[in-house]
């Protein structure tokens, strides 16, 4: 969009059992995605203080998947210079993909599993840009195709939780997988660690706190049906996996991973259920629009807004990424597959 619009969110936080002092948050349009129709699934992250998109899928052409459109999977990788500029691409993935894990290091962004058209993919992709261009490295692959996974660097180490190995799996992934960097980038290995204590998952959330990675929510599949998670579990290499808080409501596949300051993480729409299995196509509402606050020093949650306001929408199926001050959500799916180009950010005050 080439006119910004701005709006402002005044969130009162102060609840009658749990007071806590009032929170601001700015939420800022930048300029849309060069695609009419939008992504759901990109990776996203910053290259060299660049904010970088790829990849992805949509139903080109006002489909739907209620109209049997075909789902496209996409190979296009943009680039936005600040915040005020237009996205220009600068090249291709290897082949289209989406839905993996994204994490962004000092040596460039790596795109972690994901799906396309031919099925799941287990490989690990790191886009740099050298010279002006875009240039795509791999790394040893994961130890089995994952995508709708989620995962998050902590310290040294990244984590993968959860996903689905396969499209027609009948049954979620508990795998979870650690990527230790300490010896340097080209010779990290996957190793796969203990799962939580919970029930297996696809599309959770994920966040990193100091030592440790958290996993919230998600979607459990048993036959093929699927379950809708509010449970929550924190991970450290000292102590494991520790069940935490349950969510006051599901937030399936939320952008992630979470924005938080030195007392909360802030967990973003989401899909709560409430929807689920009902044929509203067209009418359907979008998804969640409301904001948690999760207290990781006291284990508590709080729901936010109060009702008084919420945000015209908040995409799913995305990659947040934390660029300088803001908490940037480019694209997703704003109703059951509908995307949006556009490009929503969250500023704490």
């Amino acid at each position: 969009m080439k006119n910004k619009r701005w709006l402002t969110l005044f969130i009162a936080t102060c609840m009658l059992l749990n007071p806590v002092a009032a929170q601001q948050f700015k939420i800022e349009y930048w300029n849309a995605l060069p695609d009419t129709t939008g992504f759901a699934g990109s990776f996203a992250g910053v290259v060299n203080n660049r904010l970088i998109v790829a990849g992805g899928s949509n139903f080109p052409g006002g489909g739907a998947p209620w109209l049997g459109s075909k789902k496209v999977w996409y190979n296009a990788v943009f680039l936005l210079e600040k915040k005020t500029a237009v996205w220009k691409k600068i090249g291709h993935l290897p082949r289209p993909l989406g839905y993996g894990v994204s994490v962004s290091l000092p040596e460039g962004l790596l795109c972690i599993g994901g799906s396309n058209a031919d099925g799941h993919r287990a490989e690990v992709l790191l886009l740099q840009i050298r010279n002006g261009m875009l240039q795509t490295d791999t790394l040893q692959s994961l130890p089995q195709p994952l995508a709708n996974t989620c995962g998050a660097k902590v310290g040294n180490r990244i984590y993968v939780a959860g996903g689905i190995a396969a499209p027609d799996a009948s049954v979620t992934s508990a795998a979870f997988y650690e990527l230790d960097l300490s010896h340097g980038l080209k010779q990290a290995k996957w190793k796969a660690l203990a799962s939580w204590p919970g029930p297996s998952r696809m599309l959770a959330v994920a966040a990193a706190v100091g030592d440790y990675f958290y996993m919230f929510s998600g979607a459990r599949l048993a036959n093929g049906q699927r379950a809708y998670l509010r449970d929550a579990y924190r991970f450290s290499e000292k102590t494991g996996w520790t069940k935490i808080a349950s969510l006051p409501y599901p937030v399936v596949a939320a952008a992630s991973p979470l924005m938080h300051d030195p007392k909360r993480l802030y967990l973003l729409g989401g899909d709560d259920g409430s929807n689920a299995g009902k044929d509203l196509r067209e009418a359907h509402p979008g998804f969640s629009k409301k904001m948690l606050a999760y207290n990781y020093r006291e284990d508590t949650w709080l729901v936010l807004p109060d009702g008084k306001e919420e945000m015209p929408f908040i995409p799913v199926t995305t990659t947040a990424v934390v660029w300088g001050d803001h908490w940037v959500i480019p694209g997703g799916e704003i109703k059951p597959g509908i995307r949006t180009p556009e490009v929503l950010t969250v500023l704490k005050k």
